[in-house]
């Protein structure tokens, strides 16, 4: 007899979009921070960022069109963040955003 595995869902609401970004931050220290954004909605990102910061701790990220946006850490696992940001981007500011990241690359 078999077992089956659970499967794992993301429970968003809103997908992400699959980028490849070098953004630059600070942590709540002040101190400079380099992020890889990996992926993003108008409502968070997933990035990779050799960091000390953990849950709960809020960074400012700058990102071209809308400039710098505070974004909190909700989990860290090898290398990687999950941030919730403060406040939604806006659509229209998003697609310009998700085009100027594509740019980048």
């Amino acid at each position: 007899m078999g077992y089956a595995l659970p499967v794992q869902q993301d429970d968003r609401a809103i997908s992400r979009d699959e980028v490849h970004y070098r953004a630059r931050a600070t942590g709540p220290d002040g101190r400079p921070l380099s992020l890889l954004i990996v992926n993003m909605s108008a409502l968070g990102m997933m990035a990779r960022a050799d960091t000390g910061y953990g849950v709960g701790d809020r960074l400012n990220v700058t990102l071209p069109v809308i400039g710098t946006i505070v974004a909190e850490i909700r989990w860290s696992l090898g290398g990687r963040i999950g941030c919730e940001l403060d406040r939604p981007i806006d659509q229209a500011d998003y697609f310009a955003l998700l085009a100027a990241l594509i740019r980048a690359n």
